[in-house]
C-alpha cells in the first residue's frame, strides 16, 4: 500500500511538473526525466575530463544529472531559448542536489551565464565564461558555504566585479537530497532557502551584506597621505628609570633535580628496558651480505613489568624556586603616544549612487565544478518569476524523495553495525581521534588512543571516556597557563580476562599482542616514564 501511494505521489508530481512547464511564470525547468543530450552541452575544453551521466537517484526511480568520477573537473551548459531578465519583478533560482557518496572536497553550484560575446559556443564553456550569478553549495577544507555571488558592472569603470554574500549558510553534511533556493525580490532583497527554510536574508545595496559592497564608500583613505616620521604609536614603553635588582639571577635554570627524590625500592639497575625477542629466528632467506647482519627484534623486558623501573635511575626534575628568567623593565604610559596613525579621508573618485542593481540577464545555465567526490546528482533545475512556483516544485518533486531518504537514514542511525557502534558513536570516535592528534596533547596521545580503543570495544563506556579525555585536556591547559607540573592520571578500567583457543595449521601461528597502558609517575620517589615501543 505504501509503495502504491508513493508511485501515485510521484505520478502526481510529474503531472504538476508538466503543468508548471507550461506556466508563464516558469522561465526554465529541467527535471532530467529524459536524457540530457541535445539540451545540455558538455564542454570540449581539455581541462574538463569528468563524465556526466543520466542516472537514477539512489533508492528512487527519479533521474538526474550525475557527476560520475572522482577528482575531475566538469563543465556542462544549457543555453536558454530566451534570456531571462532579472530586473522585472521577482526571480527565483532553484535546484536540487544530492551528495550520494558524501562531500569532503568539491563544489555543487550553478552558474547563471549572462549573454556571451559574439562567436561564443556552448562547447567553449569554461571557468572564464562570464556569469551574472553563481549559486550553490561548496565545501573543501575551511570552505563550507552556500555561495551567492553577483557579478555586477561598475557604471563608472565599466568593469565587472564579483560581490560575495557575507556569512552565507553552511552546506548540509548528510547524503540526502536538498533543494537550494535563491529569491531575488524587486525591493533589492535576496533570500536564501535550504529545503524551503530561510537561512539568509540580505540586501543587495547593503555594505553589511555583500563584500565588496555594490555601492562604493563615499570617502577613501588618501593614498598620498604619509605618516610623519616623529609619529609615535607606542601606547606603552619600558620604564627608562627602571634598574634590574641586584638579586635577579638571569642564568638560574627553570628546572633543577629534585634532591629529595629517592630511588624506589626494587628498581632494577642492571636490567635493560628492552631485550632481544627470544622467540625470534633469523629468516631463511636472510642474506648477510645483502641485508646486513641480522639482529633480533626488541621486546619489552618482562622483568620490568612488575618492577618500578629498569636501567639507570635518575632523579626527576622540579621547578627551580630561584628561577626568574630574563629581566625586562616594566612598561609605563608613553608620554609621546599619539595613537594609531591613519591617513586622512578624501572623496572617493569611483563613488556612485545606485537605486537598484544593474542585473545582467540569464542567457544560459551552466555547471562548472571541480570535485574530489563522485555521486553528486543535480535535479529539477528551475528559473521562475514567482516564488509560489518554486514552492510547488519543492512540495511535489523534492519533499517526497527527501522524506523517504530521511526515514531510511533515521533507521540506519538507530541501528548498530556489526562492531556494535551506532552512526552517532562513529562520528564521536572520529572527533576523538582528531583530538588525539592535537600537538599540545602529543605527550598523552597513546593514553588517549588506549581510551578510545576501549570505548570502541565497549560502547556503553563512551561517555566516561569523553569525560576522561576532557580531564586530560583541561589539566594540560592548566599546566600551560599556570606552570604546574602535575600530570593527569586516568583511572584504568579493570581488564576483562579473555581466553582464546589458538589452532595452528601447517606451522602457522596466530598471535595477538596487547598494548599495556602505562602512567607517568612523578613526585618524590617517582620513577621516570619508561619509553614505550611502537610496534
Amino acid at each position: 500500500m505504501g509503495r502504491f501511494a508513493l508511485l501515485l505521489l510521484l505520478a502526481f508530481a510529474s503531472f504538476q511538473a508538466l503543468c508548471f512547464a507550461a506556466d508563464d511564470d516558469t522561465a526554465f525547468y529541467d527535471s532530467f526525466d529524459e536524457p540530457f543530450d541535445g539540451r545540455w552541452i558538455v564542454s570540449d575544453k581539455d581541462d574538463y575530463k569528468g563524465v556526466w551521466k543520466h542516472s537514477k537517484s539512489e533508492g528512487h526511480d527519479d533521474y538526474g544529472l550525475l557527476v560520475s568520477e572522482k577528482a575531475r573537473k566538469y563543465a556542462i551548459v544549457n543555453e536558454l531559448n530566451e534570456p531571462v531578465s532579472l530586473k522585472d519583478g521577482s526571480t527565483v533560482l532553484q535546484f536540487e542536489t544530492r551528495f550520494q557518496n558524501g562531500l569532503e572536497c568539491g563544489g555543487a553550484y550553478l552558474k547563471y551565464l549572462r549573454p556571451q560575446e559574439a562567436g561564443w559556443k556552448a562547447k567553449l564553456f569554461d571557468n572564464e565564461s562570464p556569469y551574472s550569478i553563481m549559486f550553490g553549495p561548496d565545501k573543501c577544507g575551511a570552505t563550507n558555504k552556500v555561495h551567492f555571488i553577483l557579478k555586477h558592472k561598475n557604471p563608472k569603470s565599466g568593469e565587472y566585479v564579483e560581490h560575495h554574500l557575507k556569512y552565507p549558510p553552511s552546506v548540509p553534511s548528510d547524503k540526502l537530497t536538498h533543494v537550494y533556493t535563491a529569491i531575488l525580490k524587486p525591493d533589492n532583497e535576496v533570500r536564501i532557502l535550504i529545503d524551503g527554510e530561510e537561512k539568509k536574508k540580505a540586501n543587495f545595496l547593503s555594505a553589511d551584506d555583500f563584500e565588496p559592497p555594490l555601492i562604493p564608500a563615499k570617502t577613501i583613505p588618501d593614498p598620498d597621505d604619509k605618516k610623519p616620521e616623529d609619529w609615535d604609536e607606542r601606547a606603552k614603553i619600558p620604564d627608562p628609570n627602571a634598574v634590574k635588582p641586584d638579586d635577579w639571577d638571569e642564568d638560574a635554570p627553570m628546572e633543577i633535580e629534585d634532591e629529595e627524590a629517592v630511588k624506589p625500592e626494587g628498581w632494577l639497575d642492571d636490567e635493560p628496558e628492552e631485550i632481544d625477542d627470544p622467540e625470534a629466528t633469523k629468516p631463511e632467506d636472510w642474506d648477510d651480505e645483502e641485508d646486513g647482519e641480522w639482529e633480533a627484534p626488541k621486546i619489552d623486558n618482562p622483568k620490568c613489568e612488575t618492577a618500578p623501573g629498569c636501567g639507570e635511575w635518575k632523579r626527576p626534575m622540579k621547578m627551580n624556586p630561584a628561577y626568574k628568567g630574563k629581566w625586562s623593565a616594566p612598561l609605563i604610559d608613553n608620554p609621546n603616544y599619539k595613537g594609531i596613525w591613519k591617513p586622512q579621508e578624501i572623496p572617493n573618485p569611483d563613488y556612485f549612487e545606485l537605486d537598484k542593481p544593474d542585473f545582467e540577464p540569464i542567457a544560459a545555465v551552466g555547471i562548472e565544478i571541480w570535485t574530489m567526490q563522485d555521486g553528486i546528482l543535480f535535479d529539477n533545475i528551475l528559473i521562475a518569476k514567482n516564488d509560489k512556483v518554486a514552492e510547488s516544485y519543492r512540495e511535489t518533486t523534492w519533499k517526497p524523495k527527501f522524506e523517504v531518504e530521511k526515514e531510511k537514514q533515521k533507521a540506519e542511525d538507530e541501528s548498530t553495525d556489526s562492531d556494535g557502534l551506532s552512526g552517532v558513536q562513529k562520528k564521536v570516535f572520529d572527533v576523538l581521534y582528531k583530538v588525539a592528534d592535537i600537538p599540545f596533547l602529543s605527550e598523552y596521545k597513546l593514553q588517549i588512543l588506549d581510551l578510545i580503543e576501549k570505548a570502541e570495544k565497549q560502547p556503553n563506556i563512551t561517555i566516561g571516556v569523553i569525560v576522561s579525555i576532557l580531564v586530560i585536556i583541561l589539566t594540560v591547559l592548566f599546566r600551560l597557563l599556570f606552570g604546574g607540573k602535575k600530570q593527569p592520571k586516568v583511572e584504568k578500567n579493570p581488564e576483562v580476562a579473555e581466553t582464546s583457543n589458538n589452532q595452528s595449521t601447517s606451522g602457522e601461528k596466530a598471535e595477538e599482542e596487547e598494548e599495556e597502558e602505562e602512567e607517568e609517575k612523578e613526585g618524590t620517589a617517582a620513577a621516570p616514564r619508561r619509553r614505550r615501543r611502537d610496534t
